[in-house]
């Protein structure tokens, strides 16, 4: 990809904001409006927060007030929610240009999105819907991941889904249509632990399997969440991404099976519903930064990386 005389890779090198990894290899968390008065008072020892950049497309407000003071002594991450980057439209220009602007604002270490579609014509869907793994999704996507990178300057990473369907029409893995997706449009990706463990259970599918199978060493940043049960019309158990509790023991398993093979990275704490009051959620972050602590030890040539 191009911008300009120089590549992205060139650009990046050339820009410290855009480093090979600009976030500590640390834990950190989902930053929410009501947690931000004891996180500032407290001088939370977190490696780092994440938004969604949806909920900053205003303009000023005192959303951008608290990510402000936030910003202002931590790093942050920005993660889209609503692109659509599966999606058969075309992206949505407008919703490209907030995009941009919130990224410019706040120069975050990482931008991520998923890989998922959730606009239908002039329709958006409040979910992350799957697709179909063809060739005609991987070229309309490596475009639209493409488009988002060109017009945002910089790369970014992708997150692998979690699903509760499957479809007769792909006719690649997901493992493989992520990796061959980060070739073609030289983008990152964020691997999504819970994900992994929602859509194996779902499917009937070894998540260890799956991680062996993964390309892991296209991972720049993890993502851990607490799942919810539920039944599907036919009675059978189903696993939702609900955001909505503690990481599971077997989720944690898969984590560490996961920086068996990558060493430390920085690592997401999502607890979007039921969210609980900061200290519970700044529990999970320590439980997180202490298992990479034993793999920055483990792997001394990826030190665990503090917080300036």
């Amino acid at each position: 990809m191009t911008m300009g005389n120089n590549t992205l890779s060139e650009k990046n090198s050339a820009d410290p904001r855009f480093a090979s990894c600009p976030l500590p290899a640390r834990a950190g968390a989902g930053l929410k409006p009501q947690h931000v008065e004891a996180i500032l008072e407290s001088g939370a020892a977190t490696g780092f927060f994440e938004v969604h950049a949806e909920n900053y497309m205003g303009a000023g407000g005192m959303p951008h007030a608290q990510l402000r003071a936030i910003r202002g002594k931590y790093p942050v991450s920005v993660h889209g929610v609503g692109m659509s980057i599966g999606g058969a439209r075309p992206i949505d220009r407008e919703h490209l240009a907030r995009f941009k602007r919130v990224v410019d604002l706040y120069e975050p270490g990482m931008v991520s999105e998923h890989l998922a579609w959730s606009t239908h014509d002039d329709v958006f869907f409040n979910d992350l819907l799957p697709l179909p793994y063809t060739n005609e999704t991987l070229a309309r996507t490596v475009s639209h991941v493409s488009e988002v990178q060109e017009a945002i300057g910089r790369r970014i990473l992708i997150e692998n889904p979690s699903t509760y369907v499957t479809f007769e029409q792909s006719t690649w893995s997901e493992t493989e249509f992520m990796a061959e997706l980060a070739a073609r449009s030289g983008c990152g990706l964020l691997f999504d632990v819970n994900n992994v463990f929602v859509s194996a259970k779902n499917h009937g599918y070894s998540p260890r399997s799956y991680i062996e199978e993964y390309p892991l060493h296209l991972v720049e940043e993890i993502h851990l969440a607490g799942h919810a049960t539920d039944e599907d019309s036919d009675g059978e158990t189903l696993l939702i991404d609900a955001h909505d509790r503690q990481v599971c023991d077997d989720v944690w398993d898969l984590y560490r099976l996961t920086l068996s093979h990558t060493g430390p990275l920085p690592s997401l704490i999502e607890w979007d519903n039921e969210v609980p009051e900061w200290p519970e959620l700044a529990a999970e972050v320590e439980k997180a930064d202490s298992v990479l602590s034993e793999f920055a030890i483990a792997n001394p040539a990826q030190p665990l990386m503090l917080r300036a």
